[in-house]
């Protein structure tokens, strides 16, 4: 069986100063985000947007993911922890984000943003979904670096299975690795290729809902289930409650931008 290596979660230490790998995650993903979005800009004209807008773009991207996705976590998996300890809150660079509290954030901040510069909201959220991918990916590596969300028991004779010691001696799946694959890779190319030519609009957006949603869903079965607000539930999880909306809408928003 495979042994989880136990990384050491900061990455450099600069005296009192700790880079840690989970942000050097946030870090990649943001500068992923602005290679891409303004290779998008300048190659697909149809979306209006310009290689200036995407530095703002970032902006409101990233305070839309990091008040979202904490408030996620405190609201929809750790209530009653953080409930005890409110000054843990502010203690994003330790991890716990939750991707469904960052998508509302930023759902928030692209509707701030479209109307501030006159755009349409889908003209935008179709332009930024083939972008979120590879930072959803690099997120749970960073997970999967921290040794936290670790996936449920498995068979010692599974291929890959793995032992994380900081919880017990059972193998366990490496379900961030294929969370990694899933949301991260497998969707990105997925949303990269629908989007090379201009398509109607909400459909871009409405892949990205139905790709991560299924994706998510798929990979809480690998998963051990977060406690969430009502337990832990090993039949449907909080993370498959939460994603089924996102399928739910999508199908109807990919339906409705063909008509």
């Amino acid at each position: 069986m495979l042994v989880h290596p136990q990384f050491d979660p900061v990455a450099l230490a600069l005296g009192p100063i700790a880079v840690r790998w989970y942000g050097l995650m946030y870090l990649l993903a943001f500068v992923a985000f602005l290679w891409l979005g303004k290779r998008r800009a300048a190659t697909q004209p149809w979306h209006s947007l310009t290689p200036r807008h995407i530095d703002d773009l970032l902006f409101y991207g990233v305070l839309g993911v990091v008040i979202g996705g904490r408030l996620g976590q405190v609201l929809f998996y750790e209530p009653g922890y953080y409930l005890a300890h409110p000054l843990e809150v502010l203690a994003v660079w330790k991890g716990g984000m939750s991707f469904h509290g960052g998508f509302l954030g930023v759902l928030v901040a692209m509707g701030l943003f479209a109307r501030k510069h006159g755009l349409g909201f889908w003209q935008l959220t179709d332009f930024i979904a083939p972008l979120v991918p590879i930072g959803l990916g690099l997120g749970r590596i960073g997970n999967f670096i921290n040794g936290e969300l670790w996936g449920r028991a498995t068979s010692a004779d599974f291929p890959l299975a793995m032992v994380f010691p900081q919880v017990d001696s059972l193998p366990r799946h490496p379900s961030q690795l294929y969370q990694a694959l899933g949301e991260g890779v497998l969707l990105w190319v997925l949303l990269w290729w629908f989007s090379m030519k201009a398509r109607p609009r909400m459909q871009v957006s409405a892949l990205f809902l139905i790709g991560y949603g299924v994706a998510r869903w798929l990979g809480e079965y690998f998963r051990e289930p977060d406690a969430g607000i009502f337990g832990h539930s090993y039949l449907v999880s909080m993370g498959q409650w939460l994603s089924l909306p996102m399928i739910v809408v999508g199908l109807i928003l990919f339906v409705r931008g063909k008509k």
